[in-house]
């Protein structure tokens, strides 16, 4: 089921280029904002990998994430490492990863934030990140 969750994101982001053709073409008002869309919500992977452990009291929610595409990453050319203030925290998870990284590939703009922080034995429930892409 989460499987089909995915695959329907992904299917909607491949179409994003259309709708923004599209509607280029529709008048704006003068005072337009920028429209941000949650593309996804996942866990931080290899959090126990780098120096989140280091700064952890630092993490906040909300705190902005920088992405950084790794196309010659060895174990995944879809990858998508996290970033802290210029330090690595770890990478989008590799099965959730697909759409974010072609989107980032095409150039559109996406942001990214710390969700929620969470105190747990198990890396993969520490840090929860939201990715959005901006128009």
């Amino acid at each position: 089921m989460r499987l089909r969750r995915i695959e329907r994101i992904e299917r909607a982001l491949l179409l994003l280029p259309f709708v923004l053709a599209m509607m280029a073409t529709v008048p704006f008002p003068a005072q337009a904002q920028t429209i941000r869309i949650l593309v996804q919500s996942s866990p931080l992977a290899g959090f126990q990998y780098h120096a989140g452990a280091d700064f952890w009291d630092e993490l906040k929610a909300g705190d902005r994430l920088e992405l950084r595409r790794e196309p010659d990453n060895p174990h995944d050319a879809l990858a998508v490492r996290v970033e802290w203030q210029g330090r690595q925290l770890g990478y989008l998870p590799r099965a959730q990863n697909r759409a974010v990284a072609v989107e980032m590939d095409r150039g559109a703009r996406v942001e990214a934030r710390i969700a929620r922080l969470r105190v747990h034995r198990n890396p993969w429930r520490r840090v929860l990140v939201e990715v959005w892409l901006v128009l």
